[in-house]
């Protein structure tokens, strides 16, 4: 028998499947899904077994054999190997870069090449064993050549013998515990307190913790008493790292739905019912009960022995909704977002492999978590760019979505508020099913946003981040008890520094981007590569001592609303939740304690339900308005709408301010009552008119490289590639110099290709792609091609 892998190496030489033999004492043990070690080269890799049969092309003689088998059960399912490879070849990735990406960190594993002793050493060979083991081990490779010839007479009489030791990342975690082993039940009258313990063993049903013994007050040494008498014994016990294991959540039951959302409901669970693979756009406002409409599809989907995966897009989201998923199905639902440890995510992931959890909530990568039946699949907030990987592997969660839904013949469910334009045209054209929810069940009809004209607070002599209105709104929400939310999209403390004599601004070293200025470490840092230095009160290009800072960011705002309102403000940003579990903490904060501001960049714009909150505040909606990319209106629009919904959720009723300096601007006037269907038809004609998606498919060719003159003549030769091989009806933009054109000390230059149907064009990105892998190696040129692009930046 023969076993056909894929080897655990990111390279597009090996970009294939080698033959191994199955070694007798492992036939019938080796399934396809199996991790399994074998040799490749000079060393020792892991694969993962693809396919097995019974005879191979490659002559005998080079056929190797697998060295180990790493699992009981295979970590891939037959789906999981289909999907891999279909991402690879639409994305333009190596297959092991896909299948690595689908299993958990915590599988990734290590080897060293060990001195073992046999069994049935001599004692001789024991004793100068000992002399040279460290931690109970010798290896190979830290043994002088002395010592290898002191050693060499035992390892050829089979004394000792050499051996590969695999260690897996991350391991389950394991505790010691304690098995009753009273038999003869002899009786214990001189030690009542060990008896007492011995009936507690005896009375669990399973071994138990010997750190739960010692909470019921029994110390270790009555355990060993008893286990010196033969009554119990210690064992290893698998513990099960759980984040959620200090919570308790309050038992939630389904709600009635309106007539809106019961239409939803019932069409899509007829799909569901059917094992019909459609697509449903549920396009509902702000609040208008898309989760209750998930929650009920779901039951019915584990009513009828079917599992389901619900995707989030951020974690920040994920607090809430595990709330909710919690409350409603309990040790059913399994976490998988990447704010857990790798420990954490590891008996995630097995509690859904061994079929002991039913519904997954997580970020992109749950998409890929390992059910067997799955009959539903959510992704809220369908339009967020956060679903697609911005390295490679490059996919989209949604796609993987897709292909797993029409595998397993379960229906696909997009929720949004502000769905993206390509989702709502599909559902326009009957590609995907459309459903609204246009009002908020049981809750205040959404209020209209307001627009304040920043140009007119500055020439009214107000130059401070906050308009007159939007202060005493504040003031009042404060006096009222109420909380408010406020949208900066920009962290840091100001945008830059600049020396007021000649005009310098401190810019990174390795990237065309100005530094920002981070007060609370007093440093200037690079968001792109993390280049930081110390702030100096001397301008570098002049020696100026007249230098200050420009520009407002996330944490100054804060000092500014401190000295101003002289309250508790909680800011979100990257740099407040980069600790674990930051996200919940500060949100829970914000529930529990009633904070009168939560301040923060988008991560606070969507998802979040609290009913206290009755003022949103958008402190400059321009923010992503003017970037180099035609997205820019549809990412505004959508922004605001979203932190908008935040605003009068429940019984309170709720206020909007947007400051802007574009009050004109249809994405911001259109934003002020979610004006959803005006906004798509005026963008659809501008998406028309430049010939950009939804009208046509994007790639993105970006190539990299320390000198500009390597990256033209690479983009050139990418250019004339194209022109040789597509259509005249696509189109071909550049090459030109990326919006940033450096980062990380390496020139950008870029290339979009535009088209609406090439059926060669798999082919002409494989050799691209193969060309310039093999030009990276020499040079260090990169080519980087990103299959549908949410950013051309």
């Amino acid at each position: 028998m023969f076993a056909a892998v894929i080897v655990g190496v990111n390279s597009k030489d090996v970009n294939r499947l080698f033959d191994y033999k199955i070694p007798d004492h492992l036939a019938g043990v080796i399934q396809v899904g199996h991790r399994v070690f074998v040799p490749f080269g000079p060393r020792h890799v892991q694969a993962y077994v693809m396919e097995i049969h019974d005879t191979s092309d490659v002559p005998a003689s080079k056929v190797r054999e697998i060295v180990k088998v790493m699992d009981v059960e295979p970590v891939l399912t037959g789906e999981l190997i289909h999907l891999s490879k279909k991402l690879a070849d639409y994305y333009i990735e190596p297959y092991i870069s896909v299948i690595e990406t689908i299993l958990p960190v915590a599988l990734k594993t290590k080897s060293k090449k060990v001195l073992v002793l046999a069994d049935d050493a001599s004692s001789e060979a024991k004793f100068l064993y000992e002399s040279y083991a460290q931690n109970s081990e010798i290896e190979t490779k830290n043994l002088s050549t002395k010592s290898l010839a002191e050693l060499m007479p035992y390892i050829q009489a089979g004394d000792i013998y050499e051996d590969i030791l695999i260690k897996q990342h991350t391991r389950q975690k394991l505790q010691k515990g304690v098995q009753s082993l009273y038999v003869n039940k002899a009786p214990l009258e001189r030690a009542p307190k060990q008896y007492e313990a011995l009936q507690l063993i005896e009375d669990s049903s399973e071994p138990m913790l010997l750190q739960t013994l010692k909470s019921e007050g029994y110390s270790e040494a009555i355990v060993r008493e008893l286990e010196k008498k033969g009554y119990v014994r210690k064992l290893d016990m698998v513990v099960e790292r759980d984040p959620y294991e200090s919570r308790v959540f309050e038992a939630d039951y389904k709600k009635e739905l309106t007539e809106e959302q019961a239409d939803a409901y019932t069409n899509i669970n007829q799909a569901l019912l059917a094992k019909s693979n459609e697509t449903f756009l549920l396009h509902g406002i702000t609040g208008s009960g898309k989760t209750e409409v998930y929650l009920q599809l779901i039951q019915t989907a584990l009513d009828n022995g079917r599992e389901a995966i619900m995707l989030v897009p951020e974690i920040a989201l994920t607090p809430q909704m595990v709330n909710r998923f919690k409350a409603r199905f309990g040790d059913d639902v399994a976490v998988l977002h990447s704010a857990l440890s790798h420990g954490e995510k590891y008996d995630e992931w097995l509690k859904i492999q061994n079929g002991r959890a039913r519904v997954s909530v997580g970020a992109r990568s749950s998409v890929f978590a390992p059910f067997k039946n799955i009959g539903l699949i959510i992704i809220d907030e369908e339009h967020e760019t956060t679903y697609k990987q911005s390295e490679r592997p490059m996919y989209h969660a949604a796609e993987a979505a897709k292909l797993r839904a029409e595998y397993h013949g379960c229906p696909v469910v997009l929720g949004s508020a502000t769905p993206s334009l390509e989702s709502y045209a599909r559902s326009s054209r009957d590609v995907y099913k459309r459903f609204e929810l246009t009002h908020r069940p049981a809750m205040q009809e959404m209020p209209k946003a307001e627009i304040v004209d920043m140009s007119d607070e500055h020439k009214d002599g107000n130059s401070g981040i906050l308009s007159r209105q939007l202060e005493t709104a504040i003031h009042e929400r404060i006096k009222k008890g109420e909380q408010t939310v406020l949208l900066l999209n920009r962290r840091g403390f100001a945008n830059f520094q600049i020396c007021q004599n000649c005009g310098h601004v401190p810019n990174c070293p390795n990237c065309d981007i100005s530094l920002t200025y981070h007060k609370n470490n007093n440093s200037l840092l690079c968001h792109y590569c993390s280049y930081e230095e110390q702030v100096t009160k001397k301008c570098a290009d002049c020696g100026s001592t007249d230098v200050t800072f420009r520009g407002t960011g996330t944490q100054k705002v804060e000092e500014i609303l401190r000295d101003t309102f002289n309250v508790d403000i909680i800011r979100m940003d990257v740099d407040t939740t980069k600790r674990k579990g930051a996200h919940e903490q500060l949100l829970s904060r914000f529930e529990t304690e009633k904070a009168p501001i939560l301040l923060g960049t988008q991560m606070i714009a969507k998802g979040l339900d609290y009913p206290n909150v009755t003022l949103v505040g958008v402190l400059n909606a321009d923010t992503m308005l003017n970037l180099p990319d035609f997205r820019a209106n549809e990412r505004t629009f959508q922004l605001l709408t979203q932190v908008a919904g935040r605003a009068g959720r429940h019984e309170l009723p709720g206020q909007i301010i947007f400051q802007t300096y574009n009050p004109e601007h249809y994405a911001i006037t259109l934003a002020t009552d979610g004006s959803y269907t005006e906004f798509y038809e005026k963008e659809m004609q501008f998406r028309k008119f430049a010939r950009y998606s939804p009208y046509y498919f994007h790639i993105l060719f970006t190539v990299s490289a320390e000198r500009i003159k390597d990256c033209l003549e690479a983009t050139t030769d990418i250019h004339k590639t194209l022109v040789d091989n597509v259509s005249d009806s696509s189109i071909i933009i550049g090459p030109s110099p990326s919006p940033i054109e450096r980062i990380k000390n390496k020139n950008r230059f870029q290339i979009l290709l535009k088209y609406k149907r090439e059926p060669a064009l798999q082919n002409v990105l494989n050799a691209l792609d193969e060309k310039y892998t093999q030009i990276y190696k020499k040079t260090g040129l990169s080519l980087k091609i990103d299959v549908d692009p949410q950013y051309i930046m």
